[in-house]
């Protein structure tokens, strides 16, 4: 299918994908326009889209626009929420001839909205469908076909849940297992509270590799620090990061060189931003507000002189339906500004 800047992506499935580093699929924030940010920062992290529903793809108006990306996302998943296994299976074939290099389910959202409809990590109570879903979406299509769950739902408490759950959902021939390493409580939290209330349990994670070593099983869940993916790689196959590589994008940076043994793409905050400018220029272009774009890279500077100041002017002048480009570089020269100050 064509491309936003009109090539055409490939049918046929990449080599295979190195999970090692991952960022998370989050709703609202892992849009192509993050994932293009991203990919000024790393090469070699695999990238995942916001969950897609089944209806978004099959009953919704354009549903193109959900399995639209820019080439440079390669390697990209497309995430699936649904319950219903031709539907996903149908899903799955889209996602395949979209060109994605990955299809992945979702049974770890634990929001009121997703569970009305049989979404999300209520699905660990009917394994029975998740395999029925597993089973169809490998007969529809020939990319690897991954799940995300949950340690567990409400109050169960047992490692015995979860890895009676892999071990269930494994005889389908799914190999890679993306484990949030909490529980997700149906009723009483909110989605917010639902990824820091329950506690982590990473030796679950564990020793569901060594229960299953077979098994590709990636974690997921309160991780911050590289330091901290290199200590979950003595026990795991792949760590998935969400929240902190969006707010601490820089964090990516250095992912190429400490985790995947390579060289860091780019050297500086200032590259990383010189790199993503052509392609705010092209959305602009296309008719895309300077606010949607800029809203994803408001982390770059954290922690730096100037951030501050980089985050306030973009916030208070990239909303105004006539901003364009020049806003962006004004709030870098504002940057560099307090840097050279200080």
């Amino acid at each position: 299918m064509p491309l936003e800047n009109g090539s055409t992506a490939p049918v046929s499935p990449s080599a295979k994908l190195d999970r090692r580093f991952s960022i998370a699929p989050m709703m609202d924030w892992t849009t192509s326009d993050y994932r293009v940010f991203a990919r000024t920062l790393t090469k070699n992290t695999l990238l995942y889209t916001e969950m897609v529903t089944t209806g978004a793809l099959l009953q919704g108006n354009h549903p193109e626009r959900f399995l639209r990306y820019d080439e440079c996302e390669h390697p990209i998943a497309l995430q699936l929420g649904g319950s219903d296994a031709a539907a996903l299976g149908k899903c799955a074939k889209m996602a395949e001839h979209a060109g994605f290099d990955e299809v992945n389910l979702n049974v770890g959202c634990p929001s009121d909205r997703v569970q009305n409809s049989l979404i999300g990590a209520c699905l660990m109570a009917h394994p029975d469908k998740v395999k029925d879903a597993m089973k169809s979406m490998q007969d529809a299509c020939s990319i690897p076909v991954t799940i995300k769950h949950r340690i567990g739902l409400d109050d169960q408490e047992e490692y015995s849940v979860v890895r009676d759950f892999v071990g269930d959902v494994a005889t389908t021939g799914i190999t890679t297992f993306i484990v949030h390493a909490r529980n997700a409580i149906l009723q009483g939290l909110s989605p917010k509270e639902n990824r820091e209330v329950p506690p982590l349990k990473y030796h679950y994670v564990h020793q569901l590799k060594k229960d299953f070593p077979d098994l590709e099983i990636i974690l997921n869940g309160g991780i911050k620090t590289l330091a901290e993916c290199e200590e979950q790689l003595a026990h795991v196959d792949g760590v998935m990061v969400g929240r902190e590589a969006y707010h601490n994008p820089w964090l990516l940076s250095q992912v190429d060189e400490q985790l995947f043994g390579g060289h860091a793409l780019i050297q500086d905050r200032y590259a990383a931003l010189e790199a993503f400018v052509p392609y705010v220029e092209r959305k602009l272009e296309e008719g895309e507000r300077l606010l949607h774009l800029t809203r994803h890279i408001l982390g770059i500077f954290q922690g730096e002189a100037g951030g501050k100041q980089f985050r306030r002017y973009l916030s208070e002048n990239g909303h105004k339906a006539d901003a364009k480009v020049n806003v962006l570089l004004e709030a870098i020269e504002l940057v560099k500004h307090h840097q050279q100050k200080g």
